[in-house]
């Protein structure tokens, strides 16, 4: 595809698997990541390695890395699950304290801010409908409203690619082995809302009890029985 691509990246295995997407795709690649004071934030170490792995599969096409740094506008905003030293649980609204309020929103105002200076239209998210934990930041509806915000708000023709929307997580598992990155996955990527890497599973590091460690094992294992 013509345009190039900047692509959200955190250094987990939704958006490794987006990277991998996109490389796949477009001539031209450059990647995101946000320091927004996450508790987990070893994520933000993984990058370069995942990277470094990923350059040689698609020679010449990953381009810059770009970084920014958050972490005062969402202290200002209150403390989250995501953000702070606290139980991971639901909240009176239905909606659990990972929630991070309005993060996609930003984040993808800051990529297509970045992707607006550097001359790339197709932007790329990890955003999931199908195997979620119920933030509505990441709904397909929302993703278009804020194509459509973007391109009004810049006077641009961005398109907003989320390859992983209506994908289940055994679905992604089985794209990062159709694009030969499994190995990278497991051994590289980080997913676990704690933080933890000490421990090692046959699906990658991570505490492997918080949300994002039980949908990433379970994911797994329906691939490996598929």
């Amino acid at each position: 595809m013509e345009g190039g691509a900047l692509v959200l990246f955190s250094g987990g295995q939704d958006s490794t698997a987006c990277l991998a997407w996109a490389l796949d795709r477009f001539a031209q690649v450059e990647t995101v990541g946000f320091d927004y004071g996450q508790r987990h934030a070893v994520e933000l170490t993984c990058r370069g390695p995942i990277r470094d792995a990923l350059a040689p599969r698609w020679p010449e096409r990953l381009g810059l890395d770009h970084l920014v740094d958050l972490k005062l506008s969402f202290a200002a905003l209150g403390e989250t699950a995501m953000t702070a030293d606290v139980a991971i649980a639901m909240t009176a609204e239905g909606l659990p304290n990972t929630f991070v309020p309005g993060r996609n929103l930003l984040f993808l105002t800051y990529a297509a801010a970045i992707a607006h200076r550097r001359g790339l239209r197709h932007i790329v998210g990890g955003m999931c409908e199908t195997d979620f934990s119920g933030y509505p930041d990441c709904r397909d509806d929302t993703i278009k409203a804020m194509q459509l915000v973007l391109n009004l708000g810049m006077d641009r023709r961005f398109v907003l690619h989320t390859p992983l929307m209506w994908l289940d997580k055994a679905a992604t598992w089985a794209m990062a082995d159709y694009l030969g990155i499994l190995e990278a996955t497991v051994e590289l990527t980080h997913t676990c809302y704690l933080g933890d890497r000490t421990h090692r599973h046959d699906w990658g590091r991570g505490c492997g009890t918080c949300p994002a460690c039980v949908l990433r094992a379970e994911g797994y294992r329906r691939w490996r029985a598929g």
